[in-house]
Parts: structure tokens; sequence; C-alpha cells
């Protein structure tokens, strides 16, 4: 196309955008109908500048929407197609933290202004019904969030490796409030030197490693080959650790622990991984777990949906509803015991991670493999599970589950 066609082609799409500049100030009305704490100071493709909301004390994130068609994207995607405007440079903002703390606090006002709809919805909850957590669909989720590479996590998590939120003290570093944690998830089990606790989801083997210094002996479950590896390297004794799923374990054990592994079942086998834990449990036993939930007032439409983190980050992960989970471990003879949520410290957490992920970023250090999209979209995730749970409509829980 030469020049003279370039500029028409820019004059027509501006004269269109200029037609359908009012529809999109609609949806925005929409949005500022809903935002009941906080506000957005808007600059807009048309030259005008709006606060939305700002009604109430609240975030009061700044957003520079370059293109309408971020809120298309926003409108027919939702979260998905939020972040995927983001990544075209439909829309940028100098700290989406607040932005999505902001979206999270005005959840249920916002109602679907910033959800998936028609077709686009459809076609997300089909591509997501594919990443089931049957054995091998869960096999295949995991390994493509967890073989990413330990090379790659070892460079913005803790000296320990732990992937799950810390339990902040004064004055902690982060290596310390992950020790505080991963203590506190072995108190729950009640167990003494000599006992056999099985872990399903070790991770990079953190807490095996405190069990076994503590005198216990672990029997770590795992579906990521990375992991296996380096817990093999880490804990030569003391930890058994075996590619298995957790619906395939045979025997009994003291005590179970379980961080941050149950939002990779998926609500279609809740009831399969607590079957397993109720199973492998003598009468009076424990199970420690620490979970993700998204607050029930949102979990309805949660759970119909797909967000930017099932589509681009963790396909097949999906979070907890409290009192669903509750009900199915009452079911299984697991009383619920001693819960304590810990959201904020999950957003120091993130935020923690993401300072380090910087660092690691400025300075060359994450593996060469890894092209400039993948680490914007990684740094967008910290900062959106961060903004997520600032905004309370996520936390994270530690609970003790005894068998009756």
């Amino acid at each position: 196309m030469n020049a003279q066609g370039m500029t028409v082609e820019k004059r027509s799409g501006g004269a269109i955008a200029r037609m359908l500049a009012p529809m999109f100030h609609r949806l925005l009305d929409r949005i500022d109908a809903g935002l009941v704490e906080g506000g957005i100071e808007a600059s807009l493709p048309d030259g005008t500048r709006r606060l939305l909301g700002g009604r109430r004390e609240g975030p009061l994130p700044i957003v520079a929407i370059h293109r309408w068609r971020a809120l298309v994207r926003l409108a027919t995607a939702g979260s998905v197609g939020w972040y995927e405007g983001w990544a075209a440079g439909d829309w940028s903002s100098p700290d989406p933290v607040p932005l999505f703390d902001l979206f999270m606090r005005n959840r249920v006002s916002l109602g679907a202004s910033a959800r998936a709809g028609g077709w686009q919805r459809l076609a997300l909850r089909g591509w997501h019904a594919l990443r089931r957590n049957h054995r091998a669909g869960a096999r295949r989720n995991i390994a493509e969030h967890y073989d990413l590479g330990n090379d790659f996590y070892r460079e913005w998590l803790d000296p320990g490796m732990t992937y799950s939120s810390a339990i902040f003290g004064d004055g902690d570093t982060l290596a310390a409030a992950q020790d505080r944690k991963l203590t506190a998830i072995l108190d729950r089990t009640g167990t003494a030197p000599g006992d056999t606790i099985l872990e399903i989801g070790c991770g990079w083997g953190s807490f095996a490693q405190v069990a076994v210094a503590a005198g216990r002996r672990v029997q770590a479950l795992t579906l990521s080959t990375e992991q296996k590896a380096a817990v093999e390297a880490r804990i030569p004794d003391g930890v058994t650790v075996t590619l298995t799923d957790y619906r395939d374990v045979v025997g009994t054990f003291d005590a179970v622990v379980s961080i941050e592994m149950v939002e990779a079942v998926g609500q279609h086998y809740w009831g399969a991984y607590l079957d397993t834990i109720a199973r492998v449990l003598e009468p009076g036993s424990r199970a420690a777990i620490q979970y993700i939930a998204i607050a029930d007032d949102i979990f309805p439409a949660y759970a119909v949906g797909v967000d930017f983190i099932q589509r681009h980050v963790f396909p097949g992960g999906m979070l907890l509803s409290d009192s669903r989970f509750r009900a199915l471990a009452g079911a299984r003879g697991l009383a619920w015991m001693d819960h304590v949520t810990f959201g904020p410290d999950y957003a120091e957490t993130l935020r923690r991670w993401r300072m380090a992920f910087d660092a690691a970023v400025a300075e060359g250090r994450l593996p060469a493999r890894f092209d400039t999209r993948f680490v914007a979209m990684w740094r967008y995730y910290l900062m959106y599970c961060e903004g997520g749970f600032r905004g309370g409509g996520i936390t994270v829980a530690q609970v003790t589950l005894v068998k009756e």
C-alpha cells in the first residue's frame, strides 16, 4: 500500500472510531456506575479524560486507553481480553496493581461489565473443558506451568524455592516468612519424629526439607519432572519423591500436607482429592491444607467463566469456594478445624516475587529461551494476582482436616 492509501485508511479508521465513540462512552458509563469504591483516572482515544467512580475512598489508578479496541476486548472476553489488550498496547498504566485491586473490590457492583460474554465466553469455556484434570490432563497442565524450568523459578523465588504464600512477621525477609509458614503447616499435622507425612504436591521440596529436619519422613508427590529432580538432589535422605497422581496413592500415613496444590485439581475433582485424604488417614489423624479461595459472592460467575490465569498461565486451574469445599470435606468425615486466612500476606509475597523477578530481568538472569512477550506476561500475572489479594476477593487460608 502506498502512502496515499495508508492516509486514506487511517482517515477512514479515524472516522469509524469517532462514530463509535458514543457507544464506548456508554460502556464506560456502566463501569462508572459499578465503581462503588475508588475510581479510575482515564484518558481516552478521542482525547477526553474521565474520572470513573471516585465517589468513595479506594484505589485510584491511572489508565490510558490508546485504542477503543481495549474496551471491546474487555466487554467480550473479560480478564482474558483485558490482558490481550494490554499485550497489544491497547491500554497502559504506570501501575496496574491498583487497577486489579479496584476491579476486585467492586466485583459485585461491576457485575458482568468485566466478564466474558457471548461467543467469546463459549469459546473460552470450550477451550477450558479440554484442559480438565483427569490423569493425563493433570500431568499435561502441571508440566505446562511447573516444568518451565528450575532455572527460571530459581531466579525470583526465595532461596528455598517456595512457590506459595508466606506468613510475615515484623521485619521478616521473604525467606524467614516462608519458614514461618512451613513451620505452621508442620505444627498443624500433630506429628512426632519418626512419623510419616504424605505431601500432595511437593513443589521444590521446601516443606519436605523442614519436615525431615524435624525428624519426620515424607512421601512426596508431584507430576512435574523438574520438581522431582530438584527434590531428589536437594534432600537425599528422609524423602521419597515420585511422579504420582494423588488419586493413585496407596497405604496410610500419619498425616497429609498439601500446600496450594488443590488449585490445580479443578472443581470436578475436589471430591476425589478429599476422598484420597480421607482414605490414607487413620481416625484422629490430620491433614494440613493451604489453599487459595475466591469469594463466594462471585464464585458462581467465576466457575462458569475462564479468566486470564486459566487461559494464559495455569491451564486447568481453579480457585476454591470455602463453603463448597468445606461441605465436601464434611461429607467425607473430615472435620474442618482451625481455619485462618492471610490474604494480605499473599499480596506482600507477590510484591516481593515481582521485585525479584524485575531484578532478574534487569540483570539478564532469566533463561534466554523466554522471549520478551513471555516475560511481560509473567510480570502481568504477578501484578494481577497481587491486586486480587489486595482487593479482598481472593484470599489464602490454612485449615486442618481431622479424620473422624
